[in-house]
């Protein structure tokens, strides 16, 4: 299995994080993706990338994080790619949510010059969408000449109609731990429709912790209770979805060794 989206740059895992790594394969994670969401946090990425075989990159500027735009961000951005074991660019997107996020244009700007950036490279990207589809689809229809590469809806909660529309760009959607929760029967019923092609597993730990261990600290190898509700949902057996979703994650991230 891979986790495709985690984020073991935090601190929360900092004093631990040798155990954290060397548990991984007891669990049949083989690797896993540091996401990072500003250059402090995409430094950290791709130094525990750099320090451990089974881990990956994946680096940004989040919505959250837009102010921190400028040129010298985009150029540190840009040369931190040179790094082989960066797979995309991420996680980058729009975010109307919180109240105190930065503005939806300046959220939308920064998202446009990282969409142009991982076409320059040659790179998929990631992208956080919450409470912004309908703009996030603009986007990707106005600049659809950038977006070549595919790349993942990570945590995708939207619906089925959605999907489509990304699909339609050669993306793929990744599942976390909220497909486990009491809550989450609309996002049960997207999952079933969707084929397994098209789906990665994660856990956007330390969030979104599955069932049975909600309200505690998650982590990479908990993906494991990711795959097991998804073979449920889809009536498979775990380890095809192991496999299928393993294949899936090699197909859209052309660096991944």
């Amino acid at each position: 299995m891979i986790d495709t989206h985690c984020h073991i740059g935090e601190d929360v895992y900092k004093q631990n994080i040798d155990e954290l790594v060397s548990t991984l394969q007891k669990y049949d994670v083989d690797k896993v993706f540091c996401v990072g969401y500003s250059t402090d946090m995409n430094n950290r990425c791709i130094s525990l990338a750099n320090k451990y075989e089974n881990v990956y990159a994946i680096i940004g500027i989040h919505p959250s994080e837009a102010n921190e735009w400028n040129d010298q961000t985009r150029n540190t951005l840009e040369k931190m790619c040179e790094n082989k074991k960066v797979l995309a660019i991420g996680e980058i997107g729009l975010d109307y949510h919180f109240d105190d996020c930065p503005s939806r244009e300046q959220q939308k700007l920064v998202f446009v010059e990282q969409i142009k950036l991982a076409y320059k490279l040659h790179l998929p990207f990631v992208v956080h969408c919450r409470d912004a589809v309908k703009d996030v689809l603009d986007i990707f229809n106005e600049y659809s000449e950038y977006i070549t590469n595919g790349g993942v809806i990570h945590c995708f909660g939207e619906s089925f109609e959605s999907y489509k529309q990304f699909a339609k760009y050669g993306f793929k959607v990744s599942f976390g731990g909220a497909i486990t929760f009491k809550n989450a029967n609309r996002l049960v019923e997207v999952v079933k429709n969707i084929p397994i092609d098209d789906i990665l597993l994660e856990t956007d730990c330390p969030y979104l912790t599955p069932v049975p261990y909600r309200g505690q600290t998650n982590y990479p190898y908990y993906v494991y209770l990711v795959a097991d509700k998804i073979a449920e949902l889809k009536n498979m057996s775990v380890d095809q979805v192991k496999k299928i979703t393993t294949d899936n994650a090699y197909k859209v991230f052309g660096r991944l060794k």
